[in-house]
């Protein structure tokens, strides 16, 4: 996974990753986000384009009446070679702000695997990658079924100020 420098170091303390977890896939490897935060799962459908806005925002779609902002995971992350298939899909997370107001979200991904629910035991730290490789938003590493699935902090994977900014947009 390539992190990237521009996702905030926020150190506050989260709560356990351990329970139910939504995991799908950004570019053959899996990743998971609290079940709580998910708000459903729909087909790709007709993105509005928001002019000048990050590379890893896609626009907005009208969602049975309300404006919800669609961010691309896979550009977010610095992923290369980023195009939609058949199985391509947007989830609609719930997210919490920097000033504790919740906004509706889009998240692009190649497509959606299954829940699961992991124990303490499932789930390791995440690991140390160097001073300047910030993993803020991660919040373990989940062993399931012989794989690695990495969790995401929903709430962290976009900072604060860029949230700010394109919710005051859509």
């Amino acid at each position: 996974m390539t992190a990237n420098p521009a996702i905030p170091a926020d150190k506050t303390a989260t709560a356990s990753p351990a329970g139910k977890h939504l995991t799908f896939n950004l570019q053959n490897e899996s990743y998971g986000i609290d079940v709580l935060k998910v708000r459903e799962i729909i087909r790709q459908t007709t993105i509005t384009v928001v002019p000048q806005m990050p590379a890893y925002v896609r626009g907005v779609i009208n969602l049975r009446g309300k404006i919800i902002p669609v961010i691309d995971l896979r550009v977010r992350f610095g992923f290369d070679g980023v195009k939609d298939t058949d199985l391509s899909c947007i989830i609609v997370v719930q997210v919490k702000m920097h000033d504790g107001k919740s906004t509706q979200m889009g998240l692009v991904v190649d497509g959606v695997e299954e829940v699961v629910n992991l124990a303490p035991g499932d789930i390791e730290e995440t690991p140390d990658f160097g001073g300047k490789i910030s993993t803020a938003y991660i919040i373990g590493m989940a062993k399931v079924k012989g794989t690695v699935k990495t969790l995401l902090n929903i709430d962290r994977v976009l900072c604060a100020d860029e949230l700010q900014q394109i919710r005051a947009v859509a």
